[in-house]
């Protein structure tokens, strides 16, 4: 299989490139030295895979202008940065890497919604700086166990929120695409309803056209100022506007994000309010995740080209 060529995105960890190369021709999208229409243009009848991640996958244009690709392997959970209708008009495989990152997500949604509550990454601050030699740190407004948890989107990840929320005492709802047949869990029609109904608001879904800032002002005004709103989803969920001036303006009790949606710019406001908890996208990011993730990205490509049954098959 050296000889199938396979264009990567983004700079990945390591171990996938050795991994690849060990396998396959790798070609590096960030290390190339003249334009990518240019180097493609001698280059693309060799490369029958794609490697991309959440930030940097395959749209119309690269998926053209790469006449012999074959399948597209994404390093991530996410499929909003590839063209799923393009792939599956030209025919072309896509698969994902679900299940092995769901534990790790979900633990940093838990962390996130307490270290917000509690004010931990404060209360850090506060012990660091010598304040604490000078008096107490001041009461947190609430607690975390038995809150009212609405999840929007009971998915893999979604469900592993549901199962860790409830075993502080919180009372789980949620909101999906359906309403999930043999779920325990209260389901509500609509994502405002969700909202008037959660102390805590937690964004788990998938990034579509109908999911972009599907967190808007009516939503964060159901949610209300004593409400706290977790997002380990896609940065685009949430009007980042909108919840800036709910958060400074006091209709929003707080917020716990991984994600934003002009990664890595974040808007400036949210530096310096207390009541947020800021993440740089890392809800997959420790060295047991990602060697999992990638391990599924080389299985998927090894089962393609050896004709075997992909893993994890999107198309």
């Amino acid at each position: 299989m050296e000889a199938i060529g396979v264009w990567m995105t983004c700079p990945m960890s390591t171990y996938l490139q050795e991994e690849i190369q060990k396998r396959f021709t790798l070609f590096k999208s960030w290390q190339i030295l003249t334009t990518r229409f240019d180097f493609l243009s001698h280059h693309s009848n060799s490369i029958r895979a794609l490697v991309g991640n959440g930030a940097y996958g395959a749209d119309s244009d690269l998926i053209e202008s790469l006449p012999n690709l074959e399948i597209i392997a994404s390093h991530s959970v996410g499929l909003d940065q590839i063209d799923l209708t393009k792939c599956k008009e030209k025919g072309i495989r896509v698969t994902y890497a679900p299940d092995v990152l769901t534990d790790e997500v979900a633990d940093l949604a838990i962390l996130l919604a307490l270290a917000t509550l509690r004010r931990i990454c404060q209360g850090d601050r506060f012990v660091r700086s010598g304040l604490w030699k000078k008096g107490d740190f001041n009461l947190t407004t609430t607690k975390f166990s038995g809150k009212s948890f609405g999840i929007f989107g009971l998915g893999r990840i979604g469900s592993a929120i549901a199962k860790r929320a409830e075993a502080f005492g919180c009372r789980i709802s949620y909101n999906s695409r359906s309403e999930k047949p043999h779920s325990k869990y209260k389901y509500y029609p609509n994502v405002i309803d969700l909202a008037s109904n959660s102390q805590i608001l937690i964004v788990a879904c998938a990034l579509t056209k109908e999911t972009h800032h599907i967190i808007n002002r009516d939503v964060i005004d159901a949610l209300g100022p004593k409400g706290v709103v977790i997002n380990i989803g896609r940065g685009a969920h949430i009007d980042e506007p909108e919840l800036v001036s709910a958060l400074v303006e006091g209709r929003l009790g707080g917020a716990g994000l991984d994600v934003f949606e002009h990664e890595p710019e974040v808007p400036k406001q949210l530096l310096g309010l207390d009541n947020v908890v800021l993440s740089p996208h890392v809800g997959t990011c420790t060295e047991e995740t990602r060697k999992a993730m990638a391990d599924l990205v080389i299985a998927n490509l090894e089962a393609h080209f050896q004709k075997k049954p992909l893993l994890t098959p999107v198309l």
